[in-house]
C-alpha cells in the first residue's frame, strides 16, 4: 500500500523548477505525494503561485512576504494579499517571520511586515507559516499580540524540545524537513521522538534544502 504523503512546504515557482516543473510534479505523485503547499515570498511570487495552483489539482499556496522580501514595508500590501488570500486554493498566509542571523531586511521592517500579516491571518481565519531565525522572543511577542485563535506551522523547525513544546502548547505544528536525517541533527532527532506524531509535519523546502 502506497503511503499518501503531503508536502507542506515547497517553492514550486523557484527558477530551478522552470524548465520540468511537470516532470516533478509526476514524480511526486509517484513517490506517493497527493498534495503540495507552495508558500510565495512577496506579491510577485504569490500570484504567480495562485496561478499555477489553478492548473494543478494537488498544488495549494499560501500568500505572504518572506522576511528577506520586507524591506520598506509599508502595509499597502496588505491590501493585495487579502485579494489573493480570497482565492479558493489558498490556504495559509505565508512564508512571513522574522529572521535576525542573516537580516536582509532591517528588523523593525521584518517587524512591521510580521504583525500586519498576522492581523490579516486573524482577519481570515487563515492559518500562519512562520520562518523564525535567531528571533525567538520577538516572534513570540508578536504571536501572542495576535491572540489565541492564531493557528499554523513553525516551518523547517530546528529547535530545542523547549522551545518544541511551547510552539506546541499554543497549537502550532511543527514542520520537519530533510535535514532532520543528517548524522548531526541527533539531537533534533531526540526531541521529535518525544512529541506527538499528530503534532508533526512533512516538507521539502524544495528546492532549497537536502531532501
Amino acid at each position: 500500500m502506497t503511503i499518501e504523503l503531503i508536502d507542506s512546504h515547497a517553492h514550486l515557482d523557484a527558477e530551478e523548477f522552470s524548465a520540468d516543473l511537470p516532470e516533478v510534479l509526476q514524480r511526486a505523485a509517484e513517490a506517493g505525494v497527493v498534495s503540495i503547499v507552495a508558500p510565495g515570498i512577496d506579491l510577485e511570487s504569490s500570484r504567480r503561485l495562485v496561478s499555477l495552483a489553478h492548473q494543478y489539482d494537488r498544488i495549494y499556496v499560501a500568500v505572504g512576504i518572506h522576511p528577506h522580501q520586507a524591506d520598506g514595508f509599508t502595509g499597502q500590501e496588505i491590501t493585495e494579499l487579502r485579494e489573493l488570500a480570497g482565492d479558493e486554493k489558498v490556504v495559509a498566509i505565508g512564508e512571513i517571520g522574522l529572521d535576525y542571523e542573516r537580516e536582509y531586511t532591517p528588523r523593525q521592517d521584518q517587524r512591521r511586515a510580521l504583525r500586519a500579516q498576522l492581523e490579516l491571518a486573524c482577519e481570515l481565519s487563515l492559518p500562519v507559516i512562520l520562518h523564525h531565525r535567531q528571533a525567538k522572543e520577538d516572534l513570540w511577542s508578536l504571536l501572542s499580540e495576535a491572540g489565541p485563535d492564531l493557528r499554523g506551522v513553525f516551518h523547517a523547525f530546528a529547535g530545542d524540545e523547549a522551545w518544541a513544546r511551547r510552539c506546541l502548547e499554543t497549537g502550532f505544528y511543527l514542520s520537519i524537513a530533510g535535514p532532520v536525517t543528517f548524522l548531526n541533527a541527533r539531537k533534533l532527532q531526540a526531541t521529535l521522538a518525544r512529541l506527538p506524531l499528530e503534532s508533526l509535519l512533512l516538507e521539502t523546502d524544495s528546492p532549497y534544502l537536502a531532501p
